[in-house]
């Protein structure tokens, strides 16, 4: 049931999301949903709305890119009732999938607690794909695309700052490794994503130590 619904939006989220350079682009929105599958065989939730919800829930993105001011998840929500109009659910379902995408950025470890399965595993997934291997290649062209530094080496390495959302960017790549995507595993919501995470946080700090001792001559 839920590859009908996906068959049915894909056209309008392809046209949405084609021009995308950011690493937020039909591939992410395709992982991430297939992640948050996963993820709901094993944890439990709704299929049908975690599974549309995690294919919408980067709407904003595309919003922000066409606008000079910074646009929140829940200020997509209008855009995706529009497409949610395009198929067959029931109003409990649009509902249900428009509360994950709100709220897929109110992460726990800000203060801002989700008790709801269905938004914690959408917000799991999409963090998945922050990390590992793909995760390393997302950082790099986000980065590019916004013009952030790969490394500056004049700005201390700082893995023991809690961990927040806050403006802006970091003052490198290789520092929002440290700021956020090296701790993404402890703040995991479910114990799947949990078990996922820790493999792909351990190859990221492989990686990491490598860049730093190439960068540094250290051989």
């Amino acid at each position: 049931m839920i590859e009908k619904y996906i068959e049915e939006l894909k056209p309008y989220v392809d046209q949405l999301f084609k021009d995308d350079s950011s690493g937020h682009d039909i591939g992410h929105l395709v992982r991430t949903m297939n992640t948050a599958l996963y993820l709901q065989e094993k944890e439990g939730g709704d299929r049908i709305v975690i599974g549309i919800a995690a294919f919408l829930h980067d709407i904003h993105r595309i919003l922000q890119g066409s606008s000079s001011k910074v646009v929140l998840p829940i200020d997509s929500i209008p855009k995706v009732k529009e497409i949610l109009s395009k198929i067959v659910l029931t109003e409990e379902q649009k509902e249900k999938i428009c509360f994950c995408i709100e709220h897929h950025e109110d992460y726990n470890w800000n203060g801002n607690n989700v008790d709801d399965i269905n938004a914690l595993i959408v917000q799991d997934a999409d963090n998945l794909d922050a990390i590992g291997a793909i995760g390393i290649g997302r950082t790099f062209i986000f980065s590019g695309a916004h013009k952030v530094l790969m490394y500056d080496d004049s700005v201390p390495l700082n893995e023991n700052n809690d961990f927040k959302e806050e403006g802006g960017y970091d003052a490198s790549t290789i520092h929002h490794f440290y700021h956020k995507l090296f701790k993404l595993g402890d703040n995991m919501n479910t114990k799947t994503a949990k078990e996922l995470a820790d493999k792909r946080v351990e190859f990221m700090k492989v990686f990491v130590k490598e860049f730093l001792d190439e960068w540094n001559a250290n051989y």
